[in-house]
């Protein structure tokens, strides 16, 4: 049932419910009167301008970061790059050097082997001629003593055998 159209409710002297709302009208009157709803107000649009500001500093901070990740994504794809080139260049120099070493060695194989053919050829020279002088020895002494046995047979001549000895001396 309806408060207000109890007779009791407007009884000044019995009625509690009657001065709880003439209370609360004068209270209502009293902070209209002090200007709560303007304080009220001012401090709610305070409270939006300060959340908008973090909002707007949020956002710009945002846009830095994503500025910031763009940037490293441009550094990160420059990076890999200059890294791909670098491994390019130093394959290009692996293999140049590799190729330069192979002629070296190329090189100095065949210094090597031209080395060894001349000692060779020194050898065989060195060789012959030990061998032509055995062999001049060889025959001038067999030559000594067929000529000997000659002249045993015949007489025996002091002088000529002089010769003889000599000559096996002049041949060396």
């Amino acid at each position: 049932m309806n408060m207000f159209l109890d007779p009791h409710f407007w009884e000044l002297k019995t009625s509690a419910e009657l001065w709880v709302l003439v209370g609360l009208i004068i209270f209502i009157a009293i902070c209209v009167l002090a200007g709560a709803p303007r304080m009220a107000a001012k401090a709610l649009d305070g409270k939006a301008a300060k959340i908008q500001s973090e909002l707007d500093e949020a956002a710009r901070l945002r846009a830095e970061a994503e500025a910031m990740l763009a940037q490293i994504r441009q550094e990160k794809v420059e990076a890999e790059a200059q890294a791909a080139e670098m491994l390019a260049a130093a394959e290009a120099d692996a293999k140049r050097l590799e190729t330069e070493a192979k002629a070296r060695i190329e090189e100095a194989t065949a210094r090597r082997q031209a080395l060894a053919e001349r000692r060779i050829a020194q050898a065989e020279a060195q060789a012959t001629t030990e061998v032509k002088a055995a062999a001049a020895d060889l025959a001038a002494k067999a030559a000594q003593d067929i000529l000997a046995a000659r002249l045993a047979g015949a007489k025996t001549d002091a002088l000529i055998d002089s010769a003889i000895g000599q000559m096996g001396d002049k041949l060396n």
